[in-house]
């Protein structure tokens, strides 16, 4: 039985749930556990390749917190499962969220065990939307992060987001785009996100146009002529050639030549660049840049830069656009406090740090040299990370979907981190966070409560 199409909404997105969130909501309600609860999420550890996480992704879970509704549609389909009775289904029926949550804004570098948002709610509502906040979350904060490292790797040059035909997925695709425009991606090829989030869009030509015609130059005149400021796609036969050819059109064109660039994608991209630019300028088109893509991620793009190649851009794709190298991240939605009292587990390897917490940034000569992990009633040295983005079910910032403030904070955050943490190559030491005097106690403390009732 299908209740709608194939694609989440607001309409349908309740349903994006695992089913033991709704079956451990009825039994809350059979038992009648309705104090508050908060649920943290953290990345219990970094991936190896990465010495930071770019936090991204909150936008949609406040959205999705904000319009959370079980629709008559939704409620006719659970009351298809066995387990559900018709009192808990006329409840979800009058379901709304009307928690708080706590987060560090968008754009925020994270690490190991800190808070990327803490939900307190009445336990119902808060374990309910653990699913959907751990998929947005997780997902924009590994893209984010790693187009983060493609940004610094080419140093002040254009990345553009060439990824969405090889991302897992059409949500995917969207929520990747912005997540690299928040970490200083330039452009996007894919223009329902231009659309949706306001993006630069850009592109070129494929491989495909150029061998449908007869000839290359024939190609190259007719696409230089209908989009002026085009780039030129030169490698689909003989690159060097294909410059050439392009050398010969603006001879041809005269003042009517307004090529920007061509593209480069294939073979050794640092020794035909050199070669091209040296064509180009010898033809007078200094003008004309050199951009270049096909298979680059964060390393490729740092040689190039690093051997002095006159590349302008880079369109980079699949390696970013699914962050081949680090596409997860240990990530967790954790009961820290139930009806006052902190909670935790006792698992090995998954430590729960217990209660409502703050990060303290602390900075010297405004450069980050620390975090510490407190309880949320401490007030340490440093800059607290953690800010309330929704009271009651609202949010209480007017900031919402404005990427161009995340973009810049990640801009501004990231520059405030030591060089070895900025750093392609693992960080020796890795950034410091430690947790406050009072955190660790009240962990001890409720370890001890959590021995005793395992007995």
């Amino acid at each position: 039985m299908r209740i709608t199409e194939p694609w989440v909404d607001d309409e349908n997105a309740a349903l994006l749930t695992d089913l033991y969130q709704l079956t451990m909501l009825q039994a809350y309600w059979r038992e009648e556990m309705e104090e508050e609860g908060t649920f943290s999420l953290f990345a219990r550890r970094l991936p190896k390749t990465r010495n930071y996480l770019l936090a991204c992704g909150l936008d949609d879970v406040l959205r999705y917190l904000e319009v959370l509704r079980f629709t008559g549609e939704a409620l006719d389909y659970l009351s298809t499962f066995d387990q559900f009775s018709a009192d808990f289904l006329e409840r979800l029926e009058r379901f709304r969220f009307t928690g708080d949550v706590h987060a560090v804004p968008e754009g925020t570098p994270i690490f190991a065990n800190e808070p990327i948002l803490e939900v307190t709610a009445p336990i119902s509502q808060a374990q309910l939307v653990e699913t959907f906040a751990m998929n947005q979350i997780h997902l924009q904060t590994v893209l984010a992060s790693k187009a983060a490292r493609v940004v610094e790797a080419a140093r002040g040059r254009a990345v553009v987001d060439f990824g969405l035909r090889r991302m897992h997925g059409t949500d995917a695709g969207m929520k990747a785009a912005r997540a690299f425009h928040v970490a200083g991606v330039a452009a996007t090829s894919n223009v329902l996100a231009g659309r949706v989030y306001g993006l630069r869009v850009t592109g070129t030509m494929a491989h495909s146009y150029v061998q449908a015609h007869d000839e290359e130059m024939e190609a190259f005149r007719a696409f230089a002529t209908l989009y002026p400021g085009t780039t030129l796609l030169v490698d689909t036969y003989d690159t060097l050639e294909a410059v050439r050819k392009v050398v010969r059109l603006a001879r041809e064109l005269g003042d009517a030549f307004t090529v920007r660039a061509i593209r480069l994608d294939s073979g050794d991209l640092i020794e035909l660049a050199f070669e091209a630019r040296r064509m180009l300028d010898d033809a007078g088109l200094q003008g004309v840049e050199i951009f270049t893509s096909g298979g680059l991620d964060e390393h490729e793009v740092d040689r190039i830069v690093k051997a002095g190649a006159p590349i302008t851009g880079f369109g980079v794709g699949t390696g970013m656009g699914v962050s081949a190298d680090a596409p997860s991240f240990d990530v967790a939605y954790k009961l820290t406090s139930y009806a006052g009292r902190g909670r935790l587990k006792l698992s090995p390897g998954k430590p729960i740090l217990p209660g409502r917490k703050q990060v303290f940034r602390v900075e010297e000569a405004d450069q980050a040299v620390g975090d510490v992990i407190a309880r949320a009633e401490e007030e340490l040295p440093g800059r607290p990370l953690l800010v309330p983005v929704m009271r009651d079910g609202r949010r209480v910032s007017v900031e919402r979907a404005d990427l161009e403030h995340a973009r810049a904070r990640a801009r501004d955050e990231i520059g405030r981190l030591p060089d070895r943490i900025r750093a392609l190559e693992m960080a020796d030491p890795p950034y410091p966070v430690e947790l406050s005097r009072a955190l660790e106690s009240y962990t001890r403390e409720m370890a001890e409560v959590a021995t005793e009732a395992a007995r």
